[in-house]
């Protein structure tokens, strides 16, 4: 910053009023020092900045597994939205497991950054609770819903609506017998459990669903669908909550023969490339991941521009019907 000021022939005050945009510099006086930074290709040292601001401009992004396509799409939403404010992100992956989340909210808290978006594997694990507990970094939940007491303003995916009209669609062609593999109880999961639930009250229906529950992951889609289809009485429409399961569901199928849209409905929760590409194409229930993230840091800058009480923000879900839906085959 020396070289910086004698370069341009002005005090090192000057310079710092200048780098860090204070609002009474003159533009004679800004254009001066800007030319000699580029003239020297000088780099303000980030952590002199920070412990003078008392503020890192760094946030700590938990995320459950980067390798979900959909995750990856969170954070780059997320991502955009804090770089336009000037914010760095640092991003763990915590595998879904509720320990590692607790260990990296700790791990941020340890490199003070400034606040944490939150990506979590569970809602009520007691060494998250308690990792929160000890940290009053703002902070914002994306698609959980966690104690009050924890002061978490959070982004939301209306699950419910979205899941109500898919199951309405398979009902509406003749289906009954409904199939849907979840991961965890966590939000997500309830919120489409209770969307299928009311679809078949609104027609007046018993509910002649089953459910499976497990970890979102390819082998648990498939161990479920197997379960599913070797019931007495199998379902014709299966519905997978999460694209991990799609990918289980699917090979399930292909291992029996099964033609999907002609054999057996199916409908995924998220659009990813093999929802598309699949031959018939997969119908979904639809969300904006990027929109999600990109909410989720808007709600996080609002919390470190002072707003005082936590926020909360659902957005829309819509159901795409596609091929892969018809009427159950006769039997």
């Amino acid at each position: 910053m020396r070289e910086v000021a004698e370069a341009a022939g002005v005090a090192m005050s000057s310079v710092s009023r200048v780098l860090s945009g204070h609002p009474d510099v003159s533009d004679a006086m800004r254009a001066r020092v800007m030319a000699a930074v580029e003239e020297l290709g000088y780099t303000p040292d980030m952590l002199a900045q920070s412990l003078r601001r008392r503020a890192t401009l760094s946030i700590g992004f938990v995320a459950g597994d980067i390798s979900n396509p959909l995750m990856a799409s969170i954070v780059k939403g997320a991502e955009g939205e804090l770089r336009r404010s000037d914010y760095s992100m640092l991003l763990t992956n915590s595998e879904g497991d509720p320990v590692r989340d607790a260990e990296h909210i700790r791990l941020f808290e340890q490199r003070r950054v400034d606040g944490l978006i939150l990506s979590l594997a569970r809602e009520d694990h007691p060494d998250l609770l308690a990792a929160l507990a000890d940290t009053d970094t703002p902070r914002v939940v994306i698609d959980r819903h966690l104690p009050p007491e924890v002061g978490a303003s959070s982004v939301l995916s209306d699950h419910r609506s979205g899941m109500r009209a898919a199951v309405g669609h398979l009902l509406d062609l003749g289906h009954r017998r409904i199939g849907l593999i979840l991961g965890r109880p966590v939000r997500p999961a309830r919120e489409r459990l209770r969307g299928l639930e009311e679809a078949y009250a609104d027609r007046g229906l018993p509910g002649t669903f089953v459910v499976s529950e497990g970890v979102l992951s390819p082998q648990h889609g498939r161990d479920a669908t197997r379960r599913l289809l070797d019931d007495p009485q199998p379902p014709t429409a299966i519905i997978t909550g999460g694209n991990q399961l799609l990918a289980g569901t699917i090979s399930e199928l292909q291992a029996r023969g099964l033609r999907v849209g002609a054999d057996v409905s199916i409908v995924s929760c998220d659009t990813i490339s093999t929802t598309e590409l699949h031959q018939p194409p997969i119908a979904v229930v639809r969300r904006d991941t990027v929109e999600l993230g990109r909410r989720a840091a808007e709600l996080l800058l609002r919390r470190l521009d002072g707003a005082a009480a936590p926020e909360s923000v659902t957005l829309p879900t819509e159901f795409v019907p596609r091929a892969s839906c018809a009427p159950p085959p006769a039997r």
